[in-house]
């Protein structure tokens, strides 16, 4: 039946509204979480001991973001040793896992099972944090330097498998026309195969620019300078500082502080929020190559 504007008119099925229901709490109950620990960032330490957690501060303070931010220069360094880890990390980490899962997917590359196999087997073993430890200060010596933070794990063979399986299922006549056309293989790498490849170089990115965001043990391990610093490591620290101060009351009469009010809970939920709010503004920008990445790497039945 049509309406008098000449469109069909939808009919209701309550199969749609379910799902549309559904994801609607989905997204409520993600989204909840987040809200909470930003009220609770701003609320005063005795409110929350007295009241517990409130979407709604009982008692509103900065109290929590001015003790982290009592060093701003030291903050933003660490802002900055992060950013430059999170960014280089990935477009190495991405350009080293596109190449050797674009070499493994050719199906005239002789020895592509072996290397398959090879990347695969690597999964399996783990050489432990000793070797790797003496490897990276004894062998590479790079400790105390900015590469530490981004060498280690520039290579994934998880992520080296996924790609092969997204790169396999590109038609291998589009490599033969372009090298009919003259196109040798770098060219052919990074004119055809990148730009087809968008969907899965933004889900993998995604990924490891979280992991770099997000990684601070290798910084406790192997770095000494407090230049270097990444900003997840620098939240550690102030909350090591915070539950020191709080949990130690002969220094505290000792050093003469005040710790009655001193923002614990409120501190820890600021901290969580300073360190994720950045790559909140990030996740947009892949969403939409996210659902089509959904599937990379799956196989052919």
């Amino acid at each position: 039946m049509n309406t008098s504007a000449g469109h069909p008119k939808k009919s209701f099925k309550p199969v749609e509204f379910l799902i549309h229901a559904l994801f609607i709490a989905l997204a409520i109950c993600m989204i909840a979480p987040l809200l909470l620990v930003i009220a609770v960032s701003f609320t005063e330490e005795t409110a929350i001991t007295e009241f517990g957690y409130s979407f709604i501060p009982k008692v509103f303070t900065t109290k929590a973001y001015s003790y982290i931010f009592e060093s701003p220069l030291v903050l933003l360094r660490a802002y900055g040793v992060t950013a430059f880890v999170t960014v280089c990390g990935t477009v190495l980490a991405l350009l080293i896992t596109a190449m050797l899962g674009y070499v493994i997917s050719r199906r005239n590359f002789a020895y592509g099972p072996y290397a398959t196999f090879f990347i695969f087997f690597t999964m399996l073993f783990n050489g432990g944090l000793v070797p790797s430890y003496i490897l990276i200060t004894q062998y590479l010596h790079l400790s105390d330097t900015i590469w530490v933070l981004i060498v280690p794990t520039l290579v994934s063979p998880f992520n080296i498998l996924i790609m092969r399986g997204f790169l396999v299922k590109l038609p291998p006549e589009i490599i033969e026309s372009a090298k009919v056309d003259g196109a040798r293989e770098l060219r052919i790498f990074f004119r055809i195969i990148l730009p087809l490849s968008t969907p899965a170089l933004a889900t993998l990115g995604l990924f490891i620019s979280f992991g770099y965001w997000n990684s601070w043990f290798p910084a406790l391990l192997y770095i000494n300078n407090e230049k270097l610093v990444p900003i997840q490591l620098l939240l550690v620290r102030m909350m090591e500082n915070i539950n020191y101060l709080t949990s130690n009351s002969d220094f505290v009469r000792f050093v003469d502080v005040d710790t009655s009010n001193f923002p614990t809970l409120s501190a820890r939920m600021a901290m969580a929020i300073l360190a994720v709010g950045p790559m909140m503004f990030i996740f947009p920008m892949f969403q939409r190559y996210f659902v089509q990445g959904l599937t990379v790497g799956s196989l052919k039945g």
